[in-house]
């Protein structure tokens, strides 16, 4: 395409977004033997500048922005931001894009400028919204202005729930909190999401947007960083926030800026479309009528700021930059940072002192004009920038290397959370800047180089952590998947991890499937859902091992679970009796039916195995030849899990013959004066078993509080009826074993015949305790404590003698079970 004929041409393209209108002017462009196109964002540039460089060559093409400079010796074509276009350089052609930002009230002054004062030797050409036609007719009548349609349509849905937007939706808030906020409910409903900030790098951004344009995440959360200047497959745009702050207050958005947005959805010839989420009003129907026919109400006025400078002095600079514009239409914008920066830095008397010439003055304004990428103009700022003055204005005229590394140095660290990162990179984005003065620094190139190396880790770490804490990889590759018609491939390990796709999705212990505890709300249903795929098979397979596998595969725990390969698949629950608790296997997905019985029977068989097993002399002892007698004596101590005290069997004791004692006997039954009770049973194994089955019969809290094997006595610290069934005499506020009990009473028994005695340390001894511990032990014995002028001393209580039970018929088996007191 030739240069136009026509004598600087100037045309103003309009329309919403989606028309082509950076196509179109970049052609024209690559056109014409040379030409400079200024963007908005610095991101915008880059991806424009690399398209360039790909039709013309690098060596044709110059990159320039305030943080990044690419020069090769002879270029013909710039690309570049708005405020950084050198427009000291003829150019065939130029043009700018979004240029109704001449009504931002921060940036606007600069778009202004450039459409005011901005011209192309031979076509000058002005890309925007249609709302700024009628100022452009005003203040450049001279301009032609061509309308563009949009390729695509834009319609309003109304209001969805976040976590039922469709996918390829982007979702839209202000406040990064409420970002971050959003982008946690889409990670774990959704698997994960991109997220879009202005405080983003660039690189950090497009790295966050290849994750949504490469299909990883279906979702983007954004600020409205997303209305310019990115290129994305949406198809919806839900809006979760309409209130912004707009540096001095929130506000709510205008028609235009929801469009600039909502526009996103649907490109080039895809139509998308727009709406709120289920927690916002739903838009009034004349803005949706607005923005679905891109008709909002023109501009009114355009920010304007005196581009005619005095620098003889920082106080007629500052004048300068306050004057009003002559012009209708334009206004005067927010004052601005550089000129904040300016009004801070004059105060300052050495700053003002060394101002002292028009050559100083227009150095202390560039040095105003570096952007502070935390967007606070904090007093750290403002010293900073002093200090770079106070450099620059000195005899050497540069910046010390020396300080230049320190402050440099200290950004590059990769360490620390996604805000702190996100300081960091504003903070070298601060130097990059500076190190594209080549003026100012010794080896400009190296600490541009440096600098943009930093910046570059930096993003790299703070795009991972964003990743990390965003994306659940796993769960978004399995919604993807499961939304297809493919058959996953899923599986079980020997050790119990669930595999599908090669993905752990959770765990089967015993029966249960246990979703990995990472993911939740959908994602975790999906997980259940790909994981049920393999597991009604597993969980039949395993059912049939378990009732083939032996005793030694099943445990019994403390807290009355069963395991089986130490996965835990029942439980003990209350049952007929004390020896015959009831057995039922945990709920477990797909044990049902049939698998559900298998599995409950080999659980009883080996619960009835292992209570015959430890507490053997029980059964032995019940399944002996024995006569009445002997026979009601062992039920009651099998219900009593293997000892009682002996005064509540006395008179069974007292019906007892000599071959029932000595049958007994020979069966590990201990006759004592104080407990009737199995040796063998007060063994540590024995022992925690019986304290298991009292606390499953009592309903009592589980683990029960066992002493520690071995331990003849101990201070009381449960309930009373629990240490009578492990084989422990209460005694006082101390427990005695059994044993200890008849050992301790076989010794007063010697010492009470002498007449009063008082507690030895032999008595102390056999009650593994002291001799102070001694007197409440006694007193339980019976004995009564005398207190006297040569201490405690003891005296026997006398007994009652049991009365032997009344002779019974012989064909009487009631009456003799009353006559044992076994029934009433």
């Amino acid at each position: 395409m030739g240069v136009l004929s026509s004598a600087r041409r100037v045309q103003a393209v309009l329309g919403p977004t989606n028309t082509g209108k950076t196509h179109l002017a970049i052609e024209r462009m690559l056109g014409h033997h040379s030409g400079m196109i200024g963007f908005p964002l610095r991101l915008l540039a880059r991806e424009n500048y690399d398209r360039i460089v790909r039709l013309k060559g690098a060596r044709a093409v110059a990159l320039i922005t305030g943080e990044e400079k690419i020069l090769p010796p002879n270029p013909v074509y710039f690309v570049c931001t708005v405020e950084s276009m050198p427009l000291d350089r003829p150019v065939e052609f130029l043009a700018v894009d979004e240029i109704q930002l001449c009504g931002d009230p921060d940036r606007g002054h600069v778009f202004t400028a450039r459409l005011l004062h901005a011209r192309g030797l031979s076509e000058t050409m002005f890309l925007g919204a249609d709302t700024i036609r009628p100022l452009i007719r005003r203040l450049v009548p001279e301009a032609e202005i061509v309308s563009r349609p949009r390729f695509s349509t834009l319609s309003y849905t109304g209001p969805r729930k976040v976590t039922r937007l469709p996918p390829r939706s982007a979702v839209v808030a202000f406040a990064v909190a409420d970002v971050f906020a959003l982008a946690e409910v889409m990670r774990r409903q959704r698997g994960g999401t991109a997220v879009v900030l202005g405080a983003l790098s660039p690189r950090a951004r497009n790295a966050q947007v290849g994750l949504f344009q490469s299909g990883e995440v279906d979702y983007l959360v954004a600020t409205d960083a997303i209305g310019m200047g990115l290129n994305m497959d949406v198809d919806h745009v839900a809006f979760a926030r309409t209130v912004k702050f707009d540096g001095t207050r929130p506000r709510r958005l205008t028609a235009p800026e929801i469009a600039q947005i909502a526009g996103r959805a649907g490109r080039h010839m895809n139509s998308g479309t727009f709406g709120e989420t289920a927690d916002q009003e739903p838009f009034a129907p004349e803005l949706v009528e607005a923005v679905e026919n891109h008709r909002f109400d023109p501009l009114e006025q355009l920010f304007w700021r005196n581009q005619r400078l005095d620098f003889r002095s920082p106080g007629g600079l500052i004048r300068s930059l306050d004057e009003r514009p002559a012009r209708a239409g334009l206004v005067t914008g927010r004052e601005a940072d550089d000129v904040v920066a300016l009004r801070s830095l004059a105060r300052m008397g050495d700053i003002a002192a060394l101002a002292g010439n028009p050559a100083a003055v227009r150095l202390l304004w560039e040095v105003c004009q570096i952007p502070d990428f935390r967007k606070v103009m904090s007093d750290t700022h403002a010293r900073l920038l002093a200090q770079i003055f106070r450099h620059l204005a000195g005899p050497h005229e540069r910046l010390p290397t020396d300080w230049v590394a320190t402050q440099v140095e200290r950004l590059d660290r990769s360490d620390g959370d996604i805000d702190t990162l996100m300081t960091r990179i504003a903070h070298v984005r601060t130097w990059t800047y500076i190190a594209n003065r080549a003026d100012w620094l010794r080896d400009a190139a190296q600490w541009q180089e440096r600098a943009r190396a930093i910046e570059d880790r930096l993003s790299d770490a703070l795009h991972d952590r964003l990743t990390q804490r965003f994306v659940d990889r796993r769960g978004a590759f399995l919604l993807r998947r499961l939304a297809g018609n493919d058959e996953l491939l899923a599986a079980v390990t020997p050790q119990g991890e669930v595999m599908v796709e090669g993905h752990f999705v959770g765990s089967l212990e015993g029966f249960r499937f246990a979703p990995d505890q990472e993911a939740g709300g959908e994602a975790a249903r999906h997980l259940l859902v790909a994981a049920n795929r393999v597991l009604r098979g597993e969980i039949a397979r395993r059912a049939r091992r378990l009732a083939a596998a032996p005793d030694a595969a099943f445990a019994l725990t403390p807290t009355a679970m069963i395991t089986w390969d130490g996965a835990p698949v029942g439980r003990l629950l209350p049952g007929e009796g004390v020896l015959a608790p009831r057995v039922e296997p945990l709920p477990g997905d797909f044990l049902d039916g049939d698998l559900r019985e298998m599995v409950r029977l080999r659980l009883a068989d080996f619960v009835r195995d292992t209570i015959e097993r430890r507490l053997a002399p029980i059964f032995r002892a019940r399944a002996a030849e024995l006569s009445g007698a002997a026979r009601g004596l062992v039920y009651q101590l099998g219900e009593s899990l293997g000892s009682l005290p002996a005064a509540e069997v006395a008179s069974q004791r007292a019906a007892l013959s000599a071959a029932d004692r000595a049958s007994l006997a020979r069966l590990g039954v201990r006759l004592g004066t104080e407990f009737v009770f199995f040796d063998r049973l007060l063994k540590p194994d024995a022992m925690a078993l019986r304290g298991l089955l009292w606390s499953i019969r009592e309903d009592a809290a589980l683990p029960p509080p066992l002493p520690p094997p071995g331990m003849l006595a101990l201070r009381r610290d449960a309930d009373a009826a629990f240490y009578a069934a492990i084989g422990y005499a209460p005694l006082g506020g101390r427990a005695l074993r059994l044993d200890r009990v008849e050992r301790l009473a076989a010794a007063a028994r010697r010492l009470a015949r002498q007449g009063k005695f008082a507690a030895t340390p032999e008595l102390a001894a056999i009650a593994a305790g002291s001799i102070d511990d001694l007197t409440p032990v006694l007193v339980g014995l019976g004995y009564r404590a005398v207190v006297g002028d040569a201490g405690v001393t003891f005296v026997a209580r006398r007994r009652p003698r049991p009365r032997p039970p009344a002779p019974v018929a012989e064909d009487n088996p009631f009456a003799k079970l009353r006559a044992l007191r076994l029934v009433r």
